[in-house]
């Protein structure tokens, strides 16, 4: 299991043990009997010493795999999880973000490159203005002007 997860045998022998991992296709039935665990056993093996490796505790580890099992996250493969080192979370898709150590505390994010497309959008359909034109109309009545001038932001 080191040379695929990453671990020792002591620490999946443990996770099994306590819970947190499963051998899906073949679980112990005694002493002397060899595990079997799927790709996706293997996949949560991976996971789970990734967040440690990053840092946080197996208690925490532990708390945010109950709380996807919690909300039916199957496609483990499609998940992306993130964490600021104190908490994890489950980004549920480009709106959603789900702190899994919190009580299921959703988070708001906000996708900066999909704002930019949509205020360069919107100011490229805006209509011009000729600047001689203005210097009389608008700001002379103490009105803002929008000047679509696009840069690199």
């Amino acid at each position: 299991m080191d040379q695929i997860a990453g671990i020792t045998y002591r620490q999946l022998d443990y996770w099994t043990r306590t819970g947190l991992v499963a051998a899906s296709i073949t679980p112990a039935a005694g002493s002397g009997t060899r595990r079997l665990y799927s790709f996706r056993d293997i996949l949560i093996i991976k996971i789970i010493a990734s967040l440690l490796d990053a840092g946080l505790s197996l208690k925490a580890v532990r708390t945010a795999l109950n709380t996807l099992t919690d909300l039916g996250v199957d496609d483990l493969a499609a998940t992306t999880l993130f964490s600021d080192g104190s908490t994890i979370y489950h980004c549920h898709s480009s709106d959603e973000i789900i702190d899994l150590l919190a009580a299921v505390q959703g988070v708001f994010g906000v996708a900066v490159p999909g704002l930019v497309k949509d205020l360069t959008t919107t100011i490229t359909t805006l209509p011009t203005h000729n600047t001689d034109d203005t210097r009389d109309g608008a700001s002379a009545r103490g009105e803002a002007q929008v000047v679509p001038a696009m840069r690199s932001v």
